[in-house]
């Protein structure tokens, strides 16, 4: 069952519990390179089951996640109230093939991407961050909203990542005389 554009709003902001946006934005780029670092290609091209993505297509999604965001908000910025399009994840992840995007590649352009997103929101004037645009999905989306959903977007993929690449417990094998 796919979920509503709310349900997925609320799912999304649910991962911030209280963090700060700006600390979660900055923090990401980091926290993707640790838990990355060391982690052969084989095993962030593996699907954890059928009709899940890798690892490395998560990568492929937070770089054009990121991009799109970035573009929103300067379309915003531009001219509050613009109309802001949805995009399908998914009609993305395949006609882009999420599947044979190189890991390193997307994290890089995920990482460059996000320190210009961080350094133009740290210029953003006070009275700016309620400039919105009307997502054909969601309706109203501030700056800020925005910055939190990119939070918590982070968070969900960094939680998806890590349990994906988490070493599986061997399980015990007793030795019976």
């Amino acid at each position: 069952m796919q979920e509503t554009p709310q349900q997925y709003i609320e799912r999304i902001l649910g991962h911030l519990k209280g963090a700060a946006p700006a600390t979660v934005l900055s923090a990401t780029p980091g926290k993707l390179k640790k838990i990355l670092r060391g982690v052969p290609r084989r095993n962030l091209t593996k699907r954890p089951e059928p009709g899940r993505w890798s690892a490395a297509e998560i990568l492929a999604h937070l770089a054009d996640t990121e991009l799109v965001s970035g573009f929103r908000m300067r379309l915003i910025l531009g001219k509050s109230g613009t109309p802001i399009q949805a995009f399908d994840q998914d009609a993305w992840s395949g006609s882009l093939q999420y599947a044979k995007q190189d890991p390193v590649l997307s994290m890089e352009a995920f990482r460059v991407q996000r320190e210009r997103n961080i350094r133009m929101l740290r210029l953003i004037p006070s009275g700016m961050w309620e400039n919105f645009g009307m997502h054909e999905e969601r309706g109203k989306e501030t700056i800020t909203r925005i910055t939190e959903m990119m939070a918590g977007h982070d968070i969900n993929h960094l939680k998806q990542i890590e349990q994906m690449l988490r070493p599986k417990a061997k399980k015990k094998v007793s030795k019976s005389r």
